[in-house]
């Protein structure tokens, strides 16, 4: 099959270009700012109060308390820290409640709350669209629940879980702490942080630098640090800080939120010609929900298995995902899919096409003319 030209990236839930303004500030802030934020002379001093100028800049932004504002090396570390940090920094709390499909950061460090320290996990299942029902969460606590933890739009099909209402409960309904994962929400719909106890984020979904990331954790949180050293990030983070890529962050932030404004209505015509194309295509079975964030859309066609699928979009020139780009390797069927009700078959052969500003109508139209043109081919 002949390869498309230029190379088509559909693959900005997976990881994002980095946005040059971004880059050029970061360079700079290298070469004239490589000092230790913890050293004493003049140097280093100058790199901390940079430092927390950025940290009050994403408090503002995101209508936190600076001191709220924890940096880590992206959304994983986060989710890892939010979860093990808050249960251990509450040893007479034995439960967690979670969802089916968060990402494998927070059911691998609830598994391993459940192996090592005997925690009980509540793991919630989703309906069809992908959503968790704020009503079994509400069964779901207990009087020892230490900890809830949803994320607010999914990975690999967008849908958008009620986190509002979900909050709300949790503070009404027990003692609990709320974590809020916002991997995938951040930029690309409006985050409302005040319901939360708890919120992670990553700098390179937002066109930022890889090894990037940002912990909310509002004052009245206890928390464990889970990497000890020195008094960086109030304790909980020992180690030399990545203080320029932790100071490009509220670059990042404010050019991300400010492109979700200007290019939704773009974003959202993508997202209609995709599904409007794909609802067209024999075979072809939609499984992102029609309400979710409309950078993704995730759909499957049984006749041919997700790898195949990939390899023969990326010979055609289309950069695409199956699932979770942290699960890629995995040959197991989507367990996000499964836990939404749909058979092996269909969540072995899933595909994730995810969109940014940069993507064009024209671009998504070639997509779905390399697409029926593979099913016709392996089909």
């Amino acid at each position: 099959m002949p390869r498309v030209q230029p190379r088509i990236y559909f693959d900005s839930a997976s990881t994002t270009n980095v946005n040059p303004d971004v880059l050029k500030t970061y360079e700079q802030l290298l070469e004239h700012h490589f000092a230790n934020s913890e050293s004493l002379y003049e140097e280093g001093a100058e790199v901390s109060r940079m430092l927390e100028t950025a940290r009050r800049a994403i408090a503002d932004l995101l209508h936190v308390q600076a001191d709220e504002v924890l940096f880590t090396g992206g959304s994983s570390e986060s989710n890892s820290e939010a979860v093990k940090g808050v249960c251990l920094a509450c040893p007479g709390r034995k439960h967690i409640i979670t969802t089916r499909i968060e990402h494998s950061s927070i059911l691998n460090s609830c598994r391993q709350m459940e192996r090592l320290f005997g925690y009980r996990v509540t793991y919630l299942d989703v309906n069809g669209q992908g959503v968790v029902s704020a009503a079994d969460l509400k069964k779901a606590l207990c009087e020892d629940t230490a900890l809830v933890s949803v994320m607010m739009v999914n990975n690999e099909t967008g849908a958008v879980n009620p986190v509002e209402e979900i909050g709300e409960i949790v503070k009404k309904q027990s003692h609990a702490y709320f974590h809020c994962d916002l991997t995938q929400a951040m930029g690309k719909i409006p985050c409302d942080l005040s319901r939360m106890d708890l919120a992670s984020m990553s700098a390179h979904k937002l066109e930022g630098l890889k090894g990037s990331g940002i912990l909310i954790k509002k004052r009245h949180v206890p928390m464990e640090s889970l990497i000890s050293g020195g008094e960086q990030e109030q304790g909980l983070r020992g180690g030399t800080s990545n203080a320029c890529a932790n100071m490009v962050f509220a670059k990042t932030l404010r050019l991300a939120l400010e492109q979700e404004r200007s290019s939704h209505a773009h974003i959202v015509r993508l997202h209609e010609r995709m599904m409007e194309g794909l609802g067209g295509i024999r075979g072809i079975e939609i499984n992102s929900p029609r309400d979710g964030v409309p950078n993704i859309v995730n759909f499957s066609c049984e006749q041919i298995p997700s790898e195949v699928m990939q390899n023969a979009l990326d010979q055609a020139g289309f950069q695409i995902s199956s699932r979770s780009t942290c699960e890629a390797k995995s040959n197991n069927p989507s367990y996000v899919l499964q836990a939404m009700g749909f058979s092996d078959r269909r969540a072995s052969c899933s595909i994730r096409v995810s969109f940014s500003a940069s993507n064009t109508e024209e671009e998504v139209d070639a997509f779905l003319a390399a697409l029926k043109e593979i099913i016709r081919h392996y089909g």
